[in-house]
C-alpha cells in the first residue's frame, strides 16, 4: 500500500525535524524540501523523500507538491536587516508555497507565529502577518497555525537561557503584568500532525497545558527549579530593555550581521498579552507538557547530548 504523501518546507529546523518525525509515526511519507540530502538522527528509523532545493528554486515547490494530499509550510525567517529582508521569505515564500499547494490539489497549512497578531510590533511580526495574508488569498481554505514560543530537544536558541539560570544567582525578569505562553516542540508537532490528519481550516492560536500563559517569574522559577538553582529576580526596566533593543540594532547595521534581538524584538518582549485568543476546541491532540516537565524533559536531552554537564552545582 502507498503511503499518502505529506509536504514539508522548514523540514530541518528545529519544529520541522519533530514534525517529520510525528508524521511518520503517523503512518505519513513525509517529503521535504532541502538544499542537500539531510542525514538527522530524529530520522534515522523513518523514510523520507527528498526533493533538491529552497524556496526560490525553480520548478522545486511544484515537485515538492505534485501528488501530496498536505503540505504544512514550516520555513520561516526569524532574523534580517529589513522588513523587506524578512518579507521575501516569510511573506513570499508562504505565498509561493500556498499557490503551489493550491496547483496541486492539496491541503495548505501554514505554521505562523503568535507575533503576527501584533504586527505592529517588529519587522518580524509584519511579516508573518503578511505571510498569513498572502497564504489566505493563494489558499482561500489553508489552516494558519500560530504557535507560541516552542522550546524543547535540540533547540539551540534557549540553550543559554538554562546556563544561565543554573550559573546567575540573579535572573531578570519584565512586567509581572505580562503573560507568555509556551509550548513544548513535541506537543506542537502532535498537533501540526493530527491537523494533517483531520482537516480543519482557518486560525488557531496553540499553547501548552497553561492556556492562561506564564508570566516572567514562573518562567525564571522554573528554568531555576529544573537546573537545581535558587536565584533571586530583578525587575528589569522597560526602557532598559528598548536600549538594548536599540543597540543591538545598531551593532546589526554596523556589522552587517542580522540578529534575532533588537528593538523589534523588544517591543515583542515587552508586550503584555501573548496568550493564545483562539478556543481549544479546535485542537483535537491537547497538550502534554507544562512548563516544569516540559523544562525537565529538555535539560534533560542537553545532559544526554553533552550540551550540558551531567550535574550542575549551582
Amino acid at each position: 500500500m502507498t503511503s499518502r504523501v505529506v509536504a514539508v518546507t522548514g523540514a530541518t529546523g528545529f519544529l520541522g525535524r519533530h514534525l517529520v518525525r510525528a508524521l511518520a509515526q503517523d503512518g505519513w511519507l513525509p517529503r521535504v524540501l532541502v538544499r542537500r540530502d539531510p542525514i538527522h538522527p530524529l530520522w534515522r528509523e523513518i523514510e523520507v523523500e527528498v526533493v533538491t532545493g529552497d524556496l526560490k528554486t525553480p520548478g522545486a515547490l511544484g515537485r515538492l507538491c505534485d501528488g501530496a494530499e498536505v503540505v504544512v509550510h514550516v520555513a520561516g525567517l526569524i532574523k534580517a536587516a529589513s522588513l523587506e529582508g524578512f518579507n521575501v521569505v516569510n511573506r513570499d515564500g508562504a505565498r509561493a508555497a500556498a499557490r503551489a499547494a493550491s496547483a496541486a490539489g492539496a491541503r495548505f497549512i501554514l505554521v505562523s507565529s503568535l507575533a503576527a497578531r501584533e504586527p505592529q510590533l517588529s519587522n518580524y511580526a509584519a511579516s508573518k502577518r503578511a505571510g498569513e495574508d498572502a497564504a489566505r488569498e493563494a489558499a482561500p481554505d489553508a489552516l494558519i497555525v500560530r504557535p507560541p514560543a516552542i522550546y524543547g530537544p535540540g533547540d539551540t536558541e534557549t540553550l543559554g537561557f538554562f546556563q544561565l539560570a543554573a550559573k546567575s544567582p540573579i535572573l531578570p525578569v519584565l512586567s509581572p503584568a505580562s503573560r507568555i505562553a509556551m509550548i513544548h516542540v513535541l506537543d506542537a508537532a502532535a498537533k501540526l500532525a493530527d491537523f494533517c490528519k483531520n482537516p480543519i481550516s482557518g486560525l488557531i492560536e496553540l499553547s501548552d497545558v497553561r492556556r492562561d500563559g506564564y508570566t516572567w517569574v514562573e518562567i525564571m522559577s522554573a528554568a531555576g527549579v529544573v537546573m537545581g538553582a535558587k536565584p533571586r529576580f530583578v525587575r528589569l526596566p522597560d526602557t532598559a530593555i528598548l536600549a538594548a533593543g536599540a543597540l543591538a540594532d545598531a551593532w546589526s547595521s554596523a556589522t552587517h550581521t542580522p540578529a534575532v534581538f533588537g528593538f523589534g524584538k523588544a517591543r515583542e518582549l515587552l508586550h503584555a498579552d501573548w496568550t493564545p485568543s483562539s478556543a481549544p476546541m479546535a485542537e483535537r491532540v491537547p497538550s502534554v507538557f507544562g512548563l516544569i516537565d516540559g523544562f525537565s524533559n529538555t535539560v534533560d536531552w542537553y545532559r544526554s547530548e553533552g550540551w550540558l554537564p551531567k550535574n550542575i552545582v549551582a
